[in-house]
């Protein structure tokens, strides 16, 4: 499956940054952002308890085969509370709930949106290989994995793209699966390319983030990480400025540099961060200045690690400092 290099993460028209937009304006964005050349929406059965597919659905009514659709099943809001099961009586359920609110008789990508450790992966693989023998969904995803379990994956079903957060600062993915989604022919999509915001230069002090928002768990926008990192903001502004492009756009090139085969989808709840972000894809970024944006912000120098211990359970893709 060829995916376009640059995406629309659908998640925060719905779910987990605060006070999301009304229905109706997410509505309106995705339309807009179709309209502006975002071909790849992504979504899932557990952005804002099914809704996020419902806006979504709305959304691209009368217009299916202007979108690639991606969506998610094995995480889920079961009374309220986050559920990972990757059983396969779940995942056909799950499939078959997520056509239903989408609207539409076939999803073009379906990921596993976390190993459920307690299945064989193979088990919710297979539950996904009939789906696609259905006609339910055209590809396999997995989303959150390590090399281990995409290879295991690969030995019950062709797996169309691995789905790990990637960034200037979380490189998690250049501990294996960078490549061996290259050398498999899987597309690595990048969810969070901008930083959860960070590389777009959007948070002045995390403190003013909602009181729901997600990343105030996250370690590094927390008191004793913080102040480091945003050390880093005033040369990465800079360095952006040296390349002729914003903050975020330098952010998405880079992630674009790493390889023909890796695709971004940032979110945003702005249409006029769709424009920017789609207008990244053209950009041609000196490789030198590349290198240097690699070494500003990295492993090496961003503070903190990018889940807390709670966080860190429910994935399974390779950190910095666990062997698996």
């Amino acid at each position: 499956m060829i995916l376009p290099r640059m995406g629309l993460g659908c998640m925060e028209l719905s779910h987990a940054y605060g006070v999301a937009p009304s229905p109706e304006d997410g509505e309106r964005m995705i339309r807009a952002a179709l309209d502006a050349g975002v071909r790849l929406l992504d979504t899932a059965t557990l952005y804002g308890g099914g809704r996020n597919e419902e806006l979504v659905g709305r959304a691209i009514k009368g217009r299916r085969d202007d979108a690639l659709l991606a969506s998610k099943g094995g995480m889920a809001m079961v009374d309220g509370v986050k559920t990972i099961d990757g059983r396969p009586d779940t995942l056909r359920a799950q499939v078959d709930a997520s056509l239903s609110r989408l609207g539409v008789d076939r999803i073009d990508l379906y990921y596993l949106h976390r190993w459920d450790k307690k299945v064989p992966i193979g088990d919710s693989v297979g539950a996904l290989a009939e789906a696609v023998e259905a006609g339910k969904i055209g590809g396999i995803g997995l989303s959150e994995v390590s090399v281990a379990r995409l290879r295991e994956a690969l030995a019950v079903a062709p797996i169309a793209a691995v789905q790990n957060e990637y960034s200037l600062w979380s490189r998690n993915p250049e501990l294996g699966m960078l490549e061996a989604t290259r050398a498999a022919g899987v597309a690595l999509v990048a969810f969070s390319p901008v930083a959860r915001g960070f590389l777009a230069d959007g948070i002045a002090d995390p403190d003013a983030l909602a009181e729901k928002d997600i990343r105030r768990a996250m370690p590094r926008f927390q008191p004793e990480h913080w102040p480091a990192n945003a050390a880093l903001l005033p040369a990465w502004r800079s360095l952006a400025a040296e390349a002729g492009c914003t903050p975020a756009q330098l952010a998405l090139a880079w992630v674009l540099s790493r390889g023909p085969h890796v695709t971004a989808i940032p979110g945003t709840t702005s249409l006029e961060h769709v424009r920017e972000n789609q207008a990244a894809e053209a950009l041609a970024v000196d490789d030198a200045l590349l290198a240097r944006a690699g070494a500003l912000i990295g492993t090496a120098t961003v503070s903190g690690p990018r889940y807390n211990a709670a966080q860190s359970e429910e994935v399974d893709a390779e950190a910095f400092g666990v062997v698996l």
